[in-house]
């Protein structure tokens, strides 16, 4: 819930640094600013201009920085609030000092997303934006980068608001004809109604269809490197790394659980699992970690399976295939500096269907060909390149849309049966909600506090 109380906290990261920034916002925060900051040249100065001065504790006047100082009126600000930001030197002992002084002044400690929250409730921006922030502060790649700053530019909440709009003239001449049943109105005809109700349809299964592709890019494809125990699969981890990230020994069984890290492949991350071998065993503890393994692989958006070359197939490697059966990725022939037993043909005979790579995780040799591949999956999975179009990348936008979705459906099942107006209007008025949903027309205090606490303190 919104208190229009002042809040204060670090909009810079912690730990130490040239610069810190304390930004206060509330109805008080210009004037708990000037009870702590005091500028060297006294004369008036325009606000939104930075001022050279120094900070002092009001209650002994020593002083304990000199600091920059600016002020941003209300309603022309981040939070729709008075603002007052304070530069000051970047020790984490003097952001403390400065911050206890502040709060000891009438301010709160700011709660993780506050600041955007305020934004939002004051009309600054809108949830689509709200989340772009955190995004873009996310963001590990060129794609996600792109897709945050065209979603903080409001290219998703235009396209929602458009849609909504369609939704909104539909509904009124279904009133219309329910209030008015009598006058001799020129209203839309039931098939021109199911019509422009289809076409809604299909723009809403676009953009729910796009959801693959912006979570793609916001978050990065994730990988399970999977196959029997001692193939090789940390050691393919640690070359993709370019550090020994996971441990490597001759015995197998050495990975237990699961090891996630993230490598850069062109314009977005790739997340690599390494899991533990899949085979039958009697270890309650390994057991553990192949059903951890088989669940990392379930949700994984691409397989790496591997397999050892010196070796022929045995039933351990069938379970791999049978695991990598119609899902996209790579297969590994691992060993290649070693007196080969198994082939190429051999694998494709043994049923994988994935493209294969052959390699030595001793010598390096095939590295840069498995980047190359992986590299192609992710784009494979991605779609085609930069299509322009507005996507969705949260579970709560295609929540919303799926939503949507199913009232249009259901508005158009009624159209075509000559059902009543009010049970047409209805459907549209709950897809116009789950629409309104996204861009925060319509949203309770649960769905804020889920979106803000991603946020960190002073955003």
């Amino acid at each position: 819930m919104y208190v229009s109380d002042t809040i204060v906290a670090p909009a810079t990261p912690p730990g130490r640094g040239a610069v810190a920034i304390i930004r206060l916002s509330g109805p008080e925060a210009i004037a708990i600013a000037h009870k702590l900051w005091h500028p060297l040249n006294p004369s008036t100065a325009p606000s939104r201009a930075l001022r050279l001065g120094e900070i002092r504790d009001p209650i002994t006047g020593a002083a304990v920085d000199r600091a920059l100082c600016v002020i941003f009126p209300s309603p022309r600000s981040l939070t729709g609030e008075d603002i007052a930001e304070l530069h000051c030197h970047g020790g984490a002992y003097l952001v403390r000092r400065v911050l206890g002084l502040a709060m000891t002044a009438g301010a709160r400690r700011a709660e993780p997303g506050e600041f955007s929250r305020r934004a939002y409730l004051n009309g600054r921006i809108d949830l689509t934006a709200a989340e772009a922030v955190a995004d873009l502060i996310e963001a590990r790649g060129e794609k996600a980068l792109a897709q945050a700053l065209a979603q903080l530019d409001g290219a998703l909440a235009r396209r929602v608001n458009a849609l909504r709009q369609k939704l909104i003239g539909i509904r009124a001449h279904l009133e219309a004809e329910i209030d008015f049943a009598d006058e001799d109105l020129s209203l839309p005809a039931r098939p021109q109604m199911a019509c422009a109700v289809g076409d809604l349809i299909a723009d809403l299964q676009l953009l729910h269809a796009s959801f693959a592709r912006g979570r793609l890019a916001r978050e990065g494809a994730r990988a399970a490197i999977v196959g029997k125990p001692n193939v090789g699969k940390s050691s393919i981890l640690n070359l993709l790394l370019g550090t020994d990230r996971a441990i490597v020994t001759p015995h197998p069984g050495t990975t237990r659980d699961v090891i996630e890290e993230a490598i850069d492949l062109g314009p977005g991350p790739l997340v690599l699992a390494d899991t533990a071998g899949l085979r039958e065993s009697e270890d309650v503890v390994e057991r553990l970690g192949v059903q951890r393994t088989r669940l990392t692989a379930e949700q994984a958006d691409l397989l790496v399976t591997v397999f050892d070359s010196t070796r022929p197939l045995d039933d351990d490697d069938a379970r791999v295939i049978a695991a990598a059966a119609n899902r996209p990725g790579v297969a590994v022939l691992n060993k290649r500096d070693l007196p080969q037993q198994l082939r190429r043909e051999e694998l494709r005979e043994g049923g994988i269907r994935l493209p294969i790579v052959e390699l030595s995780a001793m010598t390096s040799s095939g590295i840069d060909k498995l980047r190359n591949q992986l590299r192609t999956s992710v784009e494979e999975l991605a779609g085609e390149g930069d299509t322009g179009e507005v996507t969705i990348s949260r579970e709560r936008h295609r929540a919303a849309v799926a939503r949507a979705l199913e009232a249009l459906d259901g508005a158009a099942r009624a159209l075509h049966a000559a059902m009543p107006p009010e049970i047409v209007a209805v459907d549209i008025a709950l897809a116009a909600e789950a629409l309104g949903a996204i861009t925060g027309l319509i949203s309770t205090e649960e769905i804020l506090d889920a979106i803000f606490r991603e946020f960190c303190i002073g955003k």
